[in-house]
């Protein structure tokens, strides 16, 4: 029977009580078969799983009482894979050599005096799946309704117990229902009835929240109409034998009035929706068909519905009576419209927002391991040898369908199909790996976008020219500054000349002026060679690529203009041959569903025959399909001889010897653009690499200029002071402390020191100096030199210099040494408006930097670049 909830008056529903049971001993049973056919030690072995399955059957037969719902709910999922495992492996049947001391009984939910008593697992296994629906009908009904949330439980639980009870229709109740002594509510129709009642009262659960949510009346409209077909589809069910006197009066009221009433809500918000359009005589004709249901529905249903849903259908049908009124009123006073018949009303749309709940991963016992280890030697045996068998049907067959596939494709392509037909249509292809490497062209920017590479070595190189220049000049204004004050001192200014100090510099940047020289030559070579083959590459800049290509023209004049019908005719057999290439795929996929679902070892398991009889009969499932694969195979090779006639005829037609080498010359035209094309983006690529490092060989260069500058105005501004002291009179008369300077080439490691062999004087004896003198030194016999009559150009009141301390390398290494990679950049890009990707590439690790370029021989172009920019 069914219990029922009442939490509001348009709210009651329905839920299953589960079926009952009888005590069942599984356990001696199972281990003494065990014994029999394996050994004591096995039994032993599988006594916790044999103990388990003992304790899962003593639960299910308690019933649901003492336990939660939820609880109940993993039991039963829990026993139904335990006996897919104990189904596998206990042939349980009359049969002396099986288990035939196991009987299952079972008593209809529905008919509490009618039971089934049957030795055949399958029957308790349609016991658990029903009460595993029943288990999930009543969580729906036990949730509070009243809001929200609750009716998502609801609705979420209805949807599982219909999962459960089409599980049990397509899997396990035509088994069940073998033999006399059986029980109707497993019986596919019943349960097929109760899949569909709990979809009804899911859907409810749903429309009861969209109105709670404040939706249109269209979409409630939709909702509602899709509960009443659920409930319609139940009540067909339930109309009809067998299930016409097996439930309860009761139950075909309800479910009978439930319908009605969610097809008269259909109506009612329709109408809604019809009175805001001014579509006031459908209005009228809906309304009147809801009401005409609520009434029929009164006076046909058996008694016994609850009062609850009676005054719920009295509800609507006054509310439905008074916007009936409401509308008739104002169709006679403003509308005049003519009120269609019923008949003549189309269906009222629907909207299904359920489904039932796939069951087959939540009741998948493939992972199950209870008695993983118990399988029959000689079901082994036998499952490996029809394994095998199956095996080779399979090969077979799938070696016919790929050898049909191929040689269509090669007689096609021998016929040039279907790109012929495809050209006369304007729908030109190219092969695939010249199609691909066009597009990788256009990805690239095509030709047009070689003029933005050539602008970017046009930069490059205007940025490597203008850093030179730089360089030039800051060692240019040192040296003309160093023979102003040689010019003004004389003799006195005793540190060596620049022109000796910067020729390894002088050299470095030489050899750089003439590397960009002769990477002018090599870009203005490629700006050349692209003038002089852009028109050939102007056709990878064509998009589609295939407009470039030659079409396929229709012959100018035709004898008897029967051209459309002989290409009609041949796109016709193309077709039919596609159909049967589509038909192959899906006869090879069905193979290999047929053979992933083909599971023997029950039967060879309950088998009491010969295995090669078994085999025989499971074989001749696949006969079928092997008919249907050679009827194929056979219907392609006439249709290939047909397809080869029409196409003689449409070459002849259509000149298609002729198409056929303009199109290939299409096609090396295309080939010859992109060699050029890629000869000529390799190039630029090279010079670009070569500007770059070119570039970072410059600035290393600029900034060992810069430290070499730092530190000769540091020295000048010491020496001035050395000799400003002199010429006032501050030096010793004897000479002693005059300074001599010794200065490092630019190829060696650090400056010298200077040396004061005097000790140091009283700070308050000497003039405000700029910096305090760094070293010792000796000083040679010189006159002393008189005193100047113009203040020095570094006098005492000018701002000492920031203090300068030497690298420990010294800022210019000796050419015979190889200078240590620079892991920084020094001040900002020389060029900021350039942001090529080789500005932007990670810098190099500094133990995996190449050898800086300058320092080897010959060192642009670097020698990785096949010599483009070589002389």
């Amino acid at each position: 029977m069914a219990s029922q909830s009442s939490t509001t008056a348009t709210n009651i529903m329905l839920a299953i009580f589960e079926k009952k049971t009888n005590t069942l001993d599984l356990y001696r049973p199972l281990r003494n078969f065990i014994v029999i056919n394996y050994s004591e030690r096995e039994a032993q072995n599988l006594e916790d799983d044999l103990q388990t399955l003992k304790q899962l059957r003593s639960d299910v037969e308690r019933g649901g009482g003492a336990d939660s719902l939820s609880a109940r709910r993993d039991l039963l999922q829990n026993h139904y894979k335990a006996l897919c495992a104990v189904e596998s492996r206990f042939p349980i049947s009359p049969d002396k050599d099986h288990v035939n001391t196991v009987s299952f009984t079972w008593f209809d939910a529905f008919k509490n005096k009618q039971k089934a008593s049957q030795q055949n697992i399958h029957l308790e296994k349609a016991g658990v799946l029903f009460n595993l629906g029943a288990v999930h009908s009543q969580m729906g009904l036990s949730f509070d309704r009243s809001g929200v949330d609750g009716r998502k439980q609801a609705s979420h639980s209805f949807i599982a117990a219909a999962g459960a009870f089409a599980f049990l229709r397509d899997n396990v109740a035509m088994k069940a229902s073998v033999g006399s002594s059986t029980t109707l509510d497993v019986s596919v129709e019943c349960v097929g009835m109760l899949e569909r009642l709990m979809l009804a009262q899911a859907q409810e659960c749903v429309y009861e929240n969209t109105i709670a949510k404040g939706s249109s009346a269209g979409v409630c409209a939709k909702i509602s109409r899709q509960v009443g077909l659920f409930y319609e589809e139940a009540l067909a069910a339930l109309s009809v034998a067998p299930l016409n006197q097996h439930f309860d009066k009761a139950w075909i009221a309800h479910v009978q009035l439930k319908a009605a009433l969610f097809y008269a809500e259909a109506c009612y918000r329709y109408s809604l929706e019809l009175h805001d359009k001014e579509e006031i005589a459908e209005e009228i004709a809906r309304l009147k068909s809801g009401i005409n249901a609520l009434s029929e529905a009164k006076k046909s249903a058996p008694r016994g519905a609850a009062q609850q849903l009676l005054d719920a259908i009295n509800k609507l049908e006054a509310n439905m009576n008074r916007n009936l009124e409401r509308a008739m009123k104002e169709n006679d006073r403003v509308y005049l419209m003519r009120v269609p018949p019923a008949s003549s009303l189309s269906p009222l749309p629907t909207f299904s927002m359920v489904k039932p709940m796939s069951m087959s991963e939540v009741l998948d016992a493939s992972k199950e391991k209870m008695f993983a280890i118990l399988v029959p030697d000689n079901s082994a045996k036998a499952l490996s040898r029809y394994t095998e068998m199956l095996d080779d049907v399979i090969r077979t067959q799938a070696e016919k369908l790929q050898q049909g596939s191929e040689l269509a494709r090669v007689r096609l392509k021998e016929m040039d199909l279907p790109d012929s037909i495809l050209a006369l249509e304007g729908n030109l292809t190219l092969p695939t790996a010249l199609k691909e490497d066009v597009e990788a062209v256009q990805i690239c920017g095509g030709p047009a976008g070689l003029e933005a590479e050539l602008q970017q070595l046009k930069d490059l190189r205007r940025v490597n020219h203008e850093m030179l220049v730089q360089v030039e000049e800051q060692l240019q204004k040192e040296a003309t500054e160093d023979s102003q004050f040689r010019n003004q001192f004389g003799t006195r200014w005793t540190r060596p000349q620049s022109s000796t100090l910067t020729k390894n510099l002088q050299d470095r940047l030489n050899r750089f002026a003439a590397n960009l020289k002769q990477a002018a030559e090599s870009d203005a070579r490629i700006e050349r060679s692209v003038r002089e083959n852009s028109a050939l590459m102007s056709i990878l800049d064509c998009r589609p690529i295939e407009s470039a290509l030659p079409t396929l023209a229709r012959p100018i004049m035709s004898l008897d203009a029967n051209e459309d019908a002989v290409v009609g005719a041949l796109k016709q057999s193309l077709r039919q041959l596609e159909t049967l290439g589509a038909q192959r795929a899906g006869l090879e996929d069905m193979l290999k569903e047929m053979k992933r679902k083909d599971d023997i070892l029950p039967k060879l398991m309950t088998s009491t025959g010969s295995h090669e009889d078994l085999f025989r009969k499971e074989l001749s499932k696949y006969d079928n399909i092997c008919e249907e694969i050679a009827k194929n195979l056979e219907a392609q090779e006439q249709l290939l001889m047909n397809i080869q006639a029409q196409n003689d005829e449409f070459a002849a037609i259509f000149n298609l010897e002729e198409y056929k080498a303009s199109r290939e010359r299409g096609y090396r035209q295309i080939e010859a653009a992109i060699a050029k094309y890629r000869e000529i983006k390799e190039n630029i690529n090279e010079g670009l690499k070569f500007y770059v490092t070119l570039q970072d060989a410059i600035t290393i260069v600029k900034q060992q200029c810069s430290d070499f500058v730092m530190t000769r105005n540091i020295q000048c501004r010491e020496m001035i002071d050395d000799v400003q002291r002199q010429i006032s009179g501050l030096s010793f008369q004897d000479g002693k402390n005059t300074t001599t300077y010794s200065f490092p080439s630019s190829g060696q490691a650090h400056p010298a020191q200077r040396t004061n062999s005097q000790p140091q004087q009283d700070p308050g004896n000497l003039p405000n100096l700029s910096h305090p003198q760094a070293s010792s030194f000796q000083p040679p016999q010189q006159p002393t030199m008189p005193a100047y009559t113009q203040p020095p150009p570094y006098g005492s009141q000018q701002q000492p210099p920031p203090s300068y301390h030497p690298p420990v390398s010294g800022p210019y290494p000796h050419p015979q040494h190889q200078q240590p990679p620079v892991s920084h950049e020094y001040g900002q890009p020389a060029y900021p408006g350039w942001r090529g990707p080789y500005y932007n590439a990670p810098p190099q690790q500094s133990g995996a930097m190449p050898r800086p370029p300058y320092t080897i021989q010959s060192p642009y172009p670097p020698p990785n670049q096949s010599g483009y920019y070589r002389q």
